[in-house]
């Protein structure tokens, strides 16, 4: 069987760390994978003032299987034009229309809220990811005067909204989960919300064995706070999915134990872990790993390493419950130390 090809863009800050660290977890399962790395970053753009090659994405869509990203972002490049470039190019110019967030606890001690146990918190948000105000449409009038106004265009199309919310009835079926919840404000976005609303209702009915409700985005937000055990999966739009989802994080204990995937069935698709690229902590290897070994997992999974998956996932959660971690999560190893451990509990 071929190797499954592999792009990897470790990135900026704490990236550099925790991508690395992630590949040798990969490598220790013996998975048939090859990796291919890139240096786009802000180092790269300070050096020679690339982003990104013209013909980047392309390539990526046309040699690879996956791409691999670590965390983009870094105070020497104030406008972050590189990580918008490279990591939104990616989303919006590969078309990686699903944002994939699983949120699940692996211990009662990393969750912040009173009595909620790990089977409290296991649900997924399915995030529409190239729509919205993230687009970057809109203008400023006047600026600098008295009568500044400036506007941002919140794009929702009918194809948009209607896969992302196919992807996530879908999604709910491969799992085995029961309910989809759409978060709703057409009580005051009435044209957005209006869409969503309906087309929402047009797909949930094609879906009998999977129970669909939905909820403005308010109400929402306090009741992951005060029951997340009642949500299976959750599908929204682009900026409040954004939101919600480091909301969610923190009740599995907080970014460095998030993953994610930028998804487009059938079509080469990103992987990153969610907590961004924390430069105060860059090369003091103290970065919790996890979230990227968590994500390298979800990539392995997609890409049809069921086995290797699980063994990454089922290695994660033992070092967590024998705080073989980083200090942020109750442990007392560095990031390169927890992430041999878990390499090394794959090897026996």
């Amino acid at each position: 069987m071929a190797k499954k090809r592999i792009a990897v863009v470790a990135g900026d800050g704490i990236g550099k760390e925790v991508i690395p660290a992630a590949i040798n977890v990969v490598e220790a399962t013996g998975a048939a994978v090859e990796f291919t790395h890139f240096d786009w970053s802000a180092d790269r753009y300070l050096k020679d003032g690339v982003t990104v090659p013209p013909d980047a994405f392309a390539m990526l869509a046309r040699d690879f299987d996956a791409i691999f990203v670590g965390a983009l972002g870094d105070p020497r490049v104030p406008s972050n034009i590189h990580a918008k470039e490279i990591l939104l190019g990616m989303r919006f110019k590969m078309d990686l229309y699903a944002n994939v967030r699983p949120v699940k606890l692996l211990d009662e001690s990393l969750c912040p809220l009173k009595n909620v146990k790990p089977e409290h918190v296991d649900f997924v948000v399915v995030r529409e990811n190239t729509e919205g105000p993230y687009v970057d449409a809109g203008g400023v009038f006047k600026q600098g005067t008295p009568d500044e106004i400036a506007t941002q265009e919140d794009f929702n199309t009918r194809k948009g909204v209607e896969r992302i919310i196919r992807f996530a009835f879908g999604l709910a079926r491969r799992q085995g989960r029961k309910k989809v919840l759409m978060r709703d404000t057409c009580n005051v976005m009435t044209y957005a919300g209006g869409l969503w609303q309906r087309t929402f209702n047009e797909v949930a009915s094609e879906y009998s064995d999977i129970q669909s409700s939905h909820i403005y985005v308010d109400a929402l937000v306090m009741h992951i706070a005060r029951d997340p055990k009642q949500f299976d999966v959750i599908v929204t739009n682009n900026m409040f999915g954004d939101i919600i989802t480091d909301l969610a994080a923190a009740l599995q204990g907080g970014l460095g134990m998030a993953a994610s995937g930028n998804i487009h069935p059938g079509k080469t698709s990103m992987f990153e872990p969610v907590h961004g690229s924390a430069p105060p902590f860059a090369g003091k290897n103290m970065a919790n790993p996890i979230g990227a070994i968590s994500t390298v997992a979800m990539m392995l999974e997609h890409l049809g390493f069921t086995k290797e998956s699980e063994r990454i996932n089922q290695a994660v959660l033992e070092a967590v419950r024998q705080k073989k971690t980083t200090q942020d999560i109750g442990g007392n190893l560095g990031t390169s130390e927890c992430a041999e451990w878990i390499g090394k509990s794959l090897r026996t």
